[in-house]
């Protein structure tokens, strides 16, 4: 299997001077550019997902946390930002410490 793959996407031509602008102003190439802001996009919409998740109650915040690719302390933080309502209480931390997975053993 390939470590990396290529992918092509039509923009439209603001965005592309967009890309433009942060490549002089990071000095870097286009791939490495739009990598460097899509990576950062994919982490944000997966703690995002993983919050809205959470706030659903469909899964633990450890679960959560899991889904999100950050730790448990990182997604109480995220959560606590306002980004979703927290019913957290040290029961759900014991067992979330416990099993890291969020599930139940």
């Amino acid at each position: 299997m390939k470590k990396e793959q290529m992918v092509g996407a039509r923009l439209p031509s603001d965005l592309v001077r967009e890309l433009e602008f942060i490549q002089n102003v990071e000095q870097s190439d286009r791939s490495t550019t739009v990598r460097r802001l899509l990576s950062k996009a994919v982490r944000a919409w997966k703690l995002e997902h993983a919050a809205r998740e959470y706030g659903e109650r469909r899964v633990s915040l450890a679960r959560a946390a899991l889904l999100a690719g950050v730790s448990l302390w990182e997604m109480m933080d995220y959560a606590r930002s306002g980004k979703v309502s927290v019913q957290y209480d040290l029961d759900d931390l014991e067992h979330d410490l416990e099993s890291p997975s969020g599930e139940a053993p």
